[in-house]
């Protein structure tokens, strides 16, 4: 049983929650199209360590969505959830996005396929059955009009996350459900982190690094 501090910045979403044995207590987000995360991370972790007069050297383990999603939020996260437990002397727990992500489709049936937008028709995603548990690991796919078909023809298949838009362009398939303007929040970290520090599933804070999946590319801007 514990409370974690669970941080997740891999999308546009910045987001922070403190949990106590897998419930979420408090949680203070912003899922606006704009990258602000240097500047309201910090305000949001003050935020919600003020909301439930809890004290930092409370907590018992730092939560981080540890990818994949946005090369620069991973990194903002990522540094300052170590840099946290440095200060705090606490354990730091990687919570898999996509999986989080997961976590936010109730089914009874069928496969959730948790998707975040890449480049072009790429996405980067991961496919659950309606338990929750992995039938694919993540990958980086381009989308195509043959993509998924072949658990589309007996089941219903449910997409979320910013990669929906694009995955609706090209598959028009009955048994497609799309769930629309949902990204990673810290809410669904709060079970995740419990499970994890319950079987002191942990990282080393000075080695661990995100989970990128590919390579970090810097565009040019145009003239």
């Amino acid at each position: 049983m514990a409370l974690v501090l669970n941080i997740e910045t891999a999308t546009t979403n910045c987001s922070v929650s403190l949990s106590k044995d897998g419930e979420t207590l408090v949680l203070k987000e912003d899922n606006s199209r704009h990258y602000s995360h240097a500047e309201t991370l910090h305000l949001f972790i003050d935020s919600v360590f003020k909301k439930t007069n809890i004290k930092p050297s409370e907590i018992d383990a730092i939560s981080v969505s540890k990818g994949p999603g946005s090369y620069t939020g991973l990194r903002i996260g990522v540094s300052s959830a170590k840099g946290l437990c440095f200060a705090l002397n606490k354990p730091l727990i990687a919570i898999d996005t996509l999986k989080s992500l997961a976590h936010q489709v109730i089914a009874n049936d069928g496969y959730i396929i948790p998707m975040l937008d890449a480049r072009r028709m790429e996405v980067y995603s991961a496919i659950y059955n309606s338990d929750l548990s992995q039938f694919r690991k993540v990958e980086a796919e381009i989308l195509t009009e043959e993509s998924y078909l072949n658990l589309l023809e007996n089941h219903k298949v449910y997409f979320i996350g910013s990669g929906v838009e694009k995955t609706r362009q090209l598959i028009n398939h009955p048994k497609a459900i799309f769930i629309d303007g949902k990204l990673p929040s810290a809410n669904e970290m709060a079970q995740l982190s419990e499970d994890k520090y319950k079987i002191i599933d942990t990282e080393d804070v000075a080695y661990f690094e995100p989970y990128y999946l590919k390579d970090f590319v810097a565009l040019k801007k145009k003239a």
